[in-house]
């Protein structure tokens, strides 16, 4: 009876190693058809993005063939705005904007300061020039804009405004 008592477990065991090893290998496929999955949707995504680009590629080489042209130049600009266009048609169809820096409040989140300037008509910390435009997908910064923002109002003792008002471009630079 002993003996029947073993042998019954051992099967049991081996029933319960088999399904062990089974849902063992099923989780290992599954994970192998998850990262195959993974890597089809970032190959088409990037496959995509790449076939969006072809058309900027083609007016960047019409552009290029009427610079080869000569002439008064207008074609050449053009050709560069309709890639410009061709471009931010592009980013905006994948959800990036561009973000209106100028006389706005500076926002650390989208602006990285790159100059202090001195400006008695705007307030202080407001955004008066932009060096390179800053995007944004969603709410999340694609890149900063560059800009230059006020220090605020200068008093009169040490400026350097002239006649006008004017402070000769006062830039001043960090």
């Amino acid at each position: 009876m002993l003996q029947q008592q073993i042998a019954e477990k051992d099967k049991e065991l081996a029933d319960l190693k088999d399904k062990y090893l089974r849902v063992l290998a099923e989780a290992e496929n599954a994970r192998k058809r998850i990262r195959q999955q993974s890597d089809d949707s970032v190959r088409v995504q990037r496959e995509n993005l790449l076939r969006d680009l072809l058309p900027i590629v083609d007016n960047l080489e019409r552009a290029v063939e009427a610079a080869r042209g000569g002439g008064n130049g207008q074609p050449i600009v053009e050709g560069v705005e309709m890639v410009l266009r061709g471009l931010l048609d592009f980013l905006r169809a994948n959800g990036v904007t561009q973000v209106n820096s100028v006389g706005q409040a500076f926002d650390p989140q989208v602006h990285e300061a790159v100059d202090h300037v001195h400006s008695p008509q705007h307030p202080p910390n407001t955004v008066v020039s932009e060096f390179h435009r800053g995007y944004v997908i969603g709410d999340r910064t694609l890149r900063p804009a560059r800009v230059a923002v006020t220090k605020g109002r200068q008093g009169h003792g040490g400026t350097s405004e002239g006649p006008d008002g004017a402070n000769g471009g006062g830039i001043e630079n960090n």
